[in-house]
């Protein structure tokens, strides 16, 4: 069994949002696969089925960004799996807009729904999948006002431009998901990152 969470904020005014990419990504492969996110368990929405002969769980966290992985945690427990057995989707500030990347036990890269999975797991061993959604421009300004910035850009929808590469993006991830679960890491990240 493996769990696989794409991360996002729950509710209508975050639908679409760049925050949101892992939530788009794990809709995508649910529909593919024919999955329906059907189940609410805990605090998440979730999915059963299989891809590629390999049985799997989907999930919607439904906290907020920074509390994942108190969602994340009660799956691995509940489904008694490792943490080796997880993938979590979620958008990257520091990857440009559209490119993916997938890793295993890598640290949070500030990524604050990341970290709230590393701290409940009290590990980092489980495969993320990264897609990039760039850094606003900000030119020199203040910390503060970076970090405004920041916030406004992954809380704020794509652009009709970026809305064109995103949707070239999502089905890629489902590819890259799918290839990382029946050829492993090493395989997927040749085909993909």
């Amino acid at each position: 069994m493996k769990l696989v969470v794409g991360l996002g904020n729950p509710g209508h005014i975050y639908a679409g949002n760049r925050h949101n990419i892992g939530f788009t990504c794990v809709r995508h492969l649910a529909r593919s696969y024919g999955i329906r996110f059907d189940k609410k368990e805990g605090q998440a929405r979730t999915g059963r089925g299989e891809i590629e002969g390999i049985k799997v769980v989907l999930a919607r966290p439904q906290t907020f960004m920074n509390a994942s992985g108190e969602v994340v945690g009660r799956l691995v427990k509940r489904l008694k799996i490792a943490p080796a057995d997880l993938v979590v989707i979620h958008d990257d500030l520091d990857l440009p807009l559209g490119k993916i990347r997938l890793g295993f036990s890598r640290s949070s890269g500030g990524h604050k729904g990341i970290e709230s999975i590393i701290a409940r797991l009290g590990s980092r061993d489980f495969y993320r999948v990264r897609v990039g959604i760039g850094r606003p421009d900000t030119p020199e300004v203040s910390p503060e006002a970076k970090k405004e910035a920041v916030i406004d850009h992954v809380l704020d929808g794509f652009t009709p431009e970026e809305k064109k590469v995103i949707s070239r993006v999502v089905p890629r991830v489902g590819e890259a998901v799918v290839r990382l679960l029946t050829g492993g890491i090493t395989a997927a990240m040749n085909e993909f990152n």
